[in-house]
């Protein structure tokens, strides 16, 4: 993901901010910072990747719930366990798979 898709998904936030609900805001607060953890995870940038993806995971858990956001908890979970040991690569795959279930929790 690019820092153009970054300030797309963010100028969507603050958009939608008044014309949709908390959980809504919160799932797209997580998906910027799975994809921010994923662009630093792909550098190698093990701990820029785990500060991105408590931000994403304090979203993830504070949206609406529904199975797509629990289930990209778990990976953003499994991706700062990964990341604080210093696997940026299986970290990365992981902060991947909870921003397709972030993603997908937006379209409900």
């Amino acid at each position: 993901m690019s820092k153009f898709t970054n300030c797309l998904v963010g100028a969507a936030l603050l958009f939608s901010a008044g014309l949709a609900g908390a959980g809504e805001n919160h799932a797209l607060a997580a998906m910027t910072h799975a994809d921010a953890a994923i662009e630093h995870g792909a550098m190698g940038h093990a701990k820029v990747l785990v500060d991105h993806a408590k931000e994403a995971l304090k979203h993830a858990l504070a949206g609406k719930n529904n199975a797509h956001l629990a289930e990209a908890a778990t990976h953003l979970q499994a991706a700062i366990e990964h990341g604080n040991m210093g696997h940026a690569d299986v970290a990365t795959s992981h902060a991947r798979e909870a921003y397709v279930h972030i993603k997908a929790a937006t379209r409900e």
